[in-house]
């Protein structure tokens, strides 16, 4: 979670923008959470441009208007209704979280051919590698330009991509590069050898072409 602390804010047209005080690694699309300015100005809002510019309102096509001369840093912009207030300090904080359901102990257990005792010590397990498997794969999803809902999986490929690196994730408890064999002549093979399939399976490192 990143929490920001707000400096200013301004609304024209049903358009508000808040400046913050740090730089942000914010993206067109995503949402943000705002608390600590007022009933009207708090709560999920998502992002509709990050201008760099003051911003003066909205041409009659719908098209963002700004002030070139004017440069403003660490900007976001948002629809909100209410009545149209001039840039002016503010206070409160501008918070991204994003907490990924797209997979469950169902899932693991599936795909694993098992059942976790609960309670047990591989059930927290279990439940500590399907929360890393989930921000794991939704992060490198937005990385890649994916605006995916963190509670509704995009697509079975994406699914069966964040399974597969929770299993690795749990399977890799107790070995140190490889998974855990009774065999003792056994190598085995390294525990991220299906890597390159899951990065596949979600979408992400595809190839650029200019």
């Amino acid at each position: 979670m990143a929490t920001y602390s707000v400096t200013h804010k301004q609304v024209v047209s049903n358009v508000a923008i808040v400046q913050l005080l740090e730089p942000h690694n914010f993206e067109v699309g995503q949402s943000i959470t705002i608390s600590g300015i007022n009933a009207t100005w708090n709560g999920t809002h998502k992002i509709l441009a990050l201008p760099e510019y003051y911003f003066i309102g909205v041409s009659q096509q719908g098209d963002y208007q700004y002030d070139t001369d004017t440069i403003i840093p660490n900007q976001v912009q948002f629809a909100l209704t209410t009545d149209d207030a001039d840039r002016a300090a503010a206070t409160g904080t501008v918070t991204y979280s994003i907490t990924c359901s797209w997979i469950v102990l169902d899932d693991l257990e599936d795909y694993l051919g098992f059942t976790f005792t609960n309670p047990s010590a591989d059930l927290d397990v279990a439940n500590m590698a399907i929360s890393a498997a989930n921000q794991f794969a939704y992060r490198k999803r937005q990385e890649s330009g994916y605006f995916d809902s963190p509670s509704s999986v995009p697509g079975g490929d994406a699914k069966l991509g964040t399974v597969q690196y929770a299993a690795i994730l749990y399977r890799e408890r107790g070995s140190t590069e490889a998974f855990a064999s009774f065999d003792p002549l056994a190598t085995g093979g390294p525990v991220t050898g299906n890597y390159g399939q899951i990065l596949r399976l979600l979408g992400v490192n595809k190839p650029q072409v200019a």
